[in-house]
């Protein structure tokens, strides 16, 4: 049997290096304050990066799903401003509408 021991290791290392170094280097540092500002941008970019790039990649029969959990994670997120929230509250309302919009298609009837 291999070992995937190194493997993990290995994919441990390569995944940490690349957030450790920069946060040992820049921790007593000034940065740019329009540095600092466009930093704080980059989460909400490549979360919503990820979420359009969900909806257009979406099988054909889960576009209405889709527009609809993320729909309603962006009102809860909105009004609340709490992420957890928000993505738990898309995550439910989502697997109910699949549970009740396609509860007869033959796509889901293994679920």
């Amino acid at each position: 049997m291999k070992s995937y021991f190194p493997l993990i290791i290995g994919m441990t290392l390569v995944t940490y290096l690349p957030r450790l170094i920069p946060l040992a280097l820049l921790n007593n540092r000034n940065i740019n304050k329009s540095l600092k500002e466009f930093l704080l941008y980059i989460p909400y970019t490549s979360l919503s990066i990820l979420i359009i790039r969900g909806i257009l990649t979406a099988a054909d029969g889960m576009k209405i799903v889709t527009v609809i959990g993320v729909g309603i994670a962006a009102i809860i997120s909105y009004i609340k401003g709490n992420l957890v929230l928000s993505v738990l509250a898309g995550i439910i309302l989502s697997f109910l509408a699949i549970n009740t919009l396609f509860k007869s298609s033959s796509i889901f009837q293994y679920f």
